[in-house]
């Protein structure tokens, strides 16, 4: 069956003022079911999420509008990362087994029109970020195909055996920095409670999530384990060696940076942190590894040597 012009264009009206009313609390702002309950489209309210449900199609739309990914604990890496497919791109499972559910037809409704979705991702229970817009350019053994970006979404139209080597990995890189990244920084900064570890800062613009290994570690997976939440001074005074963590939780600053003599920002933001003890998230399964430390701290001990 054909659907109208105006049936078209008001899916995508509803779903450009979700972006945009998201948009307005930030790009890297998170979730819960309350609030995004409360969005509204032309003064009738209009919930982007359904509780218990991954899949939103709400009555006023013939198309799914969202859809969400759970949270993972700290330790587990999360679902998506099983998910993606030799073209780099992502998977999104359908609900269930029967292909005819309702939800599952609410989203091959977006795929076939094109429409654009919001991808909500867990970082806590009940607390969720937003990836927008993205778009689903393929169905295949009980899942959708999941595009990020435009980019993306031409990789797809190329098909897959044509898909080369240096297409999976852009496509890989555009994943890491459109949802890795951003899931990661979401998820470790909410464990600390956006408060720099070393420093105690807690404002959350000038916060980072410092991987402990980096991704290119066997044990440099985005779980919280492997990360910091670190301002962005001390983020680069960790990543350069200046400052280095030890597996006993002690802050130690590089002997050189120690005995040079400078402004009050070196005395008293990094030459102060000497002995000092990283602040750890509550929760302990989100506490900093150590044996990640042990290996990121041997290669501080390299550098000061």
């Amino acid at each position: 069956m054909r659907v109208s012009e105006s049936v078209i264009e008001r899916e995508l009206a509803i779903r450009l003022a979700a972006m945009d009313w998201l948009a307005t609390f930030g790009t890297e702002s998170t979730f819960r079911y309350e609030q995004l309950a409360q969005f509204q489209f032309r003064g009738n309210r209009v919930p982007l999420t359904d509780r218990g449900r991954g899949i939103r199609k709400p009555a006023q739309l013939n198309a799914a509008l969202s859809f969400s990914t759970v949270f993972t604990p700290p330790t587990g890496v999360p679902p998506y990362e099983d998910a993606e497919g030799r073209d780099g791109l992502l998977r999104y499972k359908i609900r269930g087994e029967d292909a005819a559910h309702p939800e599952n037809v609410a989203m091959r409704a977006a795929y076939r029109q094109g429409l654009p979705l919001i991808w909500f991702v867990g970082v806590a229970p009940g607390l969720y970020l937003p990836r927008y817009p993205v778009h689903l350019v393929g169905e295949e053994r009980g899942q959708f195909v999941v595009a990020l970006d435009q980019a993306q979404r031409n990789l797809a139209r190329a098909g897959g055996e044509t898909v080369t080597e240096d297409d999976r990995r852009y496509a890989e890189a555009i994943t890491r920095r459109r949802l890795h990244q951003p899931l990661f920084r979401a998820r470790v900064l909410q464990a600390y409670e956006s408060r720099c570890s070393m420093c105690h800062l807690r404002h959350a613009s000038l916060l980072d999530a410092s991987h402990i290994l980096d991704d290119k570690h066997a044990l440099g997976q985005p779980v919280v384990p492997n990360g910091l939440a670190l301002c962005k001074i001390h983020h680069a005074g960790f990543d350069q060696n200046i400052i280095g963590v030890s597996p006993d939780l002690r802050i130690n600053v590089r002997r050189d940076i120690l005995d040079e003599i400078d402004g009050p920002m070196l005395k008293h933001g990094i030459q102060a942190l000497e002995g000092e003890r990283l602040t750890v998230p509550r929760q302990r399964l989100a506490a900093p590894d150590r044996d990640r430390l042990a290996v990121r701290f041997a290669d501080f001990l390299a550098a000061a040597a």
